[in-house]
């Protein structure tokens, strides 16, 4: 991953998944109310304006593991400022946070790769962050988002197993 030359930070990570289609994935990020199922140390996460996976909605998510953060209580209100299903894509902005993520717009993407598997792509752009560096920010992206399709990945396999 290289740092863009700009003030901001960019990055972008993906995981990909061998037991998951596209279609089995895409359906869980799109359910932007409830990303503490599959968000690694999130404890909650509610939607507190529209309709839960259309554009404008604004979810309040709390708990994040973060390296350095402000407390027990991290949270974050994030809107969601496009959806294209057909691409299975959708990009967020965090419009107010208490641990210093400003300027931030994010974009999620669900590739297939085949039948059987498909690729999650996490994408960013935020301003930089005073309590890390590009570098952890990252890694910690990467690991979230391993994590996640781990978890997601597991679950849709258990749920066929039943």
């Amino acid at each position: 991953m290289e740092k863009s030359s700009t003030a901001k930070w960019e990055g972008k990570v993906t995981s990909s998944l061998t037991k998951a289609s596209a279609d089995q994935i895409w359906p869980l990020f799109i359910d932007f109310f409830n990303l503490h199922k599959w968000f690694p140390g999130m404890s909650a996460c509610n939607g507190i304006h529209g309709v839960n996976g259309e554009v404008g909605c604004i979810r309040h998510c709390v708990g994040f593991p973060f390296k350095n953060s402000v407390g027990k209580d991290c949270w974050a209100k994030a809107r969601l400022v496009a959806v294209d299903p057909n691409e299975m894509s959708l990009s967020y902005d965090i419009i107010e946070s208490n641990f210093g993520f400003n300027s931030y717009v994010s974009t999620v993407k669900v590739i297939g790769s085949g039948a059987e598997g498909c690729v999650v792509e996490w994408s960013f752009t935020i301003d930089p962050v005073e309590w890390t560096t590009y570098e952890y920010m990252v890694g910690m992206y990467q690991d979230i988002l391993d994590k996640m399709t781990n978890k997601m990945e597991v679950g849709l396999v258990e749920k066929k197993a039943l």
